[in-house]
């Protein structure tokens, strides 16, 4: 529930409900470990937590995926009834290969987007800034290079009646829907006028195919039938990208009565479908009916399956009893092969709750965010930022899956750095350094999308360091070291050659915004967490020469003995070097009452932290860290952070020796911080001024808005946020499995009210 804005006040000055006022210096005594050594049930542990719904949630449908393509299904299991939705809920079949493009007439190029930005000591190098929303009115070169490419809706599978018209949601009664984890099945009962409906639907899990399994006694006399419809792109794309009315052109390749071929044609975009089972009709160039067939003996099941791809697939498609099969085994393996985390047994009320949230970010994030490209932030549930996705956010969505034995899943998208490796190089030389430059908001082409924010923020830059070296810690072959090693050396030469050489120190910035993102590009330098990650990084990077037999770079060596330190006043760590007056700012008054202001910076993520939770920073003092945490609970605006923020102060509590905090914060009841019963949750922007429905804005990925009823001067910028769920799995597999350096069973656990059983979890960094 949200809260009032005089609470969150009160939220804000005092901390987070049952956080203590002081953390402590020693590390606790581990969690009480189970009495009897006895194997984690696995399936009770998953099937505890299926999703059950008897009504409508309008901002959480159920969804369906393999990793590579996302079914986002109403309350028939189907998507009968998208109208029944909020806007931003829609309900798509998004794949992680399906992108369009609009026309580009005045051929736009990435130098279309760049601008020259004055960097100390190197010239003007070119960055795709624009300084301010009106530039993408002045410049449509800006609008078209952030909109293009963007995700789009495959299609759409949905019932009808017999003949193929709408269904009246009027005569749905009684509905019971039952997502069973342990084998990705979605099970949909309702009444419809009067009689009885039963929808079980699957995703395949290496085609990406949705199976349809009707029954009703409705399908026997005709008056049930199931409707496929391909969509086209609308301009807005974001967050429903579903064109009805320019459809692009659908070309029958083949058919008979109970399968047929298409080719879609969306502009320059070309996908294949086939829809296969039961009698198939065309009602129009774009929408297909599969029901029973006139004139036969009709039983009461229709059953049929709809695939999606890039290119034309050669056979039949699989019978929907050997899809069940398939996606069943899938499933298994999934939950039984990786690690996992019991908390039956503990007396803290929390603990089913946090439970039932671990498992349900497990299939959201296997669903979400393990496909063949790194995640955008809605997965592939809708769109925001078009459809891009955001490098910073790639360990906060999948790196849990190396720490939780799922280090294939992982792998899956890492070819995407490999494969861009050349563009990276390229974007590197333009600003005259060495290395790979990653860049921030990107599509699968590589090219850093024009943004106020985005050329500048850096922390992605070390990611593939980080990633390489999780799968490294699950699987320690040299194998592993060959298929990464290319892209560990390209971007530790990154990480040695951008900062600035300044007397004999190493500054990174300015140009540079800090994982906080309230800060000035061109004045800020040294951001805390920033200059201990690149650190981090080039140490590892230096670790992997050593592994493969090779001496350690010189360069690598230089830049780590001269990167400028974390900034410290008063005992307390500083974002940047260069606001040395933050926390006298930050614990003012007007700044703990109105942190929006803009001399006030405590707000937006406290990344600071990250330097003693998100890693282990080498030059980072306990004790200051731990003074810096204290004050963030005291002044911090909490209420403008986003759902990743929670577990990341989890972790660093937990590395504090903080293990009450750290369940504390998994908790923190804000608006970020809200869980679903289908596992997802929120993402809220502040806006004190708003006070009527906000529109489309591209300031904010471009999705529509909408003041929440209950907490004036909020908006909803999105109904759901990956990054919260992947982030929560990173810090509960910290918290449970340890980290490097940590003793115990379960170090970030309470002893009192937690009972915590481990299985396949290895140790964070």
């Amino acid at each position: 529930m949200m809260r009032p804005k005089a609470a969150l006040l009160a939220f804000m000055l005092l901390g987070a409900p049952g956080v203590a006022t002081s953390i402590g210096a020693t590390t606790p005594a581990p969690a009480t470990a189970p009495a009897a050594a006895a194997p984690i049930d696995r399936q009770a542990l998953v099937t505890r937590h299926n999703v059950t719904l008897t009504a409508i949630d309008r901002h959480a449908p159920v969804m369906l995926g393999n990793g590579d393509i996302g079914f986002t299904a109403d309350i028939t299991g189907l998507q009968t009834f998208p109208e029944q939705y909020s806007e931003l809920a829609p309900l798509l079949t998004m794949a992680q290969w399906a992108w369009h493009s609009f026309p580009n007439p005045e051929n736009y190029t990435e130098a279309s987007g760049l601008i020259p930005v004055d960097v100390p000591g190197r010239g003007q190098r070119p960055y795709a800034w624009m300084k301010s929303w009106a530039d993408a009115e002045t410049n449509p070169a800006y609008t078209w290079l952030r909109a293009n490419p963007h995700r789009f809706s495959l299609g759409r599978i949905g019932l009808t009646t017999g003949d193929g018209q709408p269904l009246d949601f009027a005569k749905v009664t009684s509905p019971t829907q039952i997502l069973d984890l342990w084998t990705g099945t979605l099970t949909s009962r309702f009444t419809y006028d009067g009689q009885p409906v039963e929808v079980v639907t699957r995703v395949h899990p290496t085609l990406d195919a949705i199976a349809v399994d009707i029954r009703s006694p409705l399908v026997s006399a005709g008056k049930l039938a199931a409707l496929v419809r391909y969509p086209g792109v609308k301009p807005s794309i974001n967050p429903d990208p579903s064109d009805w009315t320019n459809r692009g052109k659908t070309v029958r390749q083949a058919q008979t009565s109970g399968a047929v071929t298409l080719k879609r044609t969306i502009d320059e975009t070309v996908y294949y479908s086939r829809i296969a089972g039961s009698h198939i009709e065309a009602r129009g160039e774009d929408d297909f009916l599969v029901r029973t067939k006139q004139g036969t003996k009709k039983a009461d099941r229709l059953s049929f399956t709809v695939d999606y791809a890039q290119q034309p697939v050669d056979g039949a498609l699989p019978a929907t009893d050997q899809t069940a099969q398939a996606v069943a085994g899938h499933w298994q393996r999934f939950w039984t092969r990786g690690g996992a985390v019991d908390f039956s047994g503990s007396t803290d009320p929390r603990a089913a709750e946090l439970e039932r949230r671990v498992v349900l970010s497990q299939y959201l994030s296997a669903v979400n965010g393990a496909g063949e490209l790194p995640p955008q932030e809605e997965g592939l549930f809708s769109n925001s930022w078009f459809g891009k996705f955001h490098l910073e956010m790639h360990p906060w969505h999948a790196a849990w899956q190396a720490l939780w034995g799922h280090a294939d899943l992982l792998e899956r998208s890492l070819p995407w750095y490999l494969g861009n490796l050349d563009n990276a190089r390229a974007e590197a030389a333009r600003h005259g350094v060495k290395g790979a430059w990653w860049p921030k908001m990107t599509g699968p082409e590589g090219r850093n999308s024009p943004s106020l924010v985005s050329p500048f923020i850096m922390w992605q830059q070390p990611h593939p360091i980080l990633l390489a070296e999780l799968v490294w810690r699950a699987d320690q072959r040299h194998t592993v070291l060959d298929r990464y090693g290319e892209l560990v050396e390209a971007t530790a030469d990154l990480l040695a050659s951008w900062p600035l050489d300044r007397n004999g120190r190493m500054d990174l910035g300015p140009p540079l915004i800090p994982a906080q993102e309230n800060y000035d590009p061109l004045t800020t330098m040294n951001p805390t967490f920033e200059v201990e990650y690149f650190r981090w990084a080039l140490s590892t990077a230096q670790a992997w020469r050593e592994r493969r037999g090779l001496a350690r770079n010189v360069d690598w060596d230089r830049a780590l003995a001269r990167i400028a330190p974390p900034a410290v006043k008063d005992g307390l760590y500083l974002p940047t070097e260069t606001t040395p007056d933050f926390w006298t700012i930050a614990m003012s008054d007007a700044c703990r009452k109105h942190a929006s202001q803009p001399q006030c910076k405590n707000r937006d993520h406290p990344s600071f932290l990250m330097a003693y939770g998100f890693i282990s920073g080498a030059r980072i003092d306990r004790d200051t860290m731990r003074r810096t945490f204290e004050a963030v609970e005291a002044s911090w605006d909490i209420r403008q952070t986003w759902g990743w923020d929670f577990p990341m102060m989890a972790m660093t509590a937990a590395r504090l020796g903080a293990p009450e905090k750290a369940v504390d914060w998994l908790f923190a009841d804000l608006k970020n911080n809200q869980w679903g019963p289908t596992g997802m949750t929120p993402r809220v922007h502040l806006d004190e001024h708003a006070d009527e429905l906000v529109p489309v804005s591209a300031g904010a990925g471009g999705v529509a808005m909408a003041v929440n009823p209950d907490g004036a001067g909020y908006r909803r910028a999105a109904e759901t946020y990956f990054p919260s769920n992947g982030a929560l799995l990173w810090a509960v597999g910290l918290m449970a499995g340890g980290w490097e350096g940590s003793t115990g069973h379960a170090p970030g656990f309470p002893k009192d009210g937690w009972t915590v059983r481990v299985e396949g979890l290895k140790p964070a960094p």
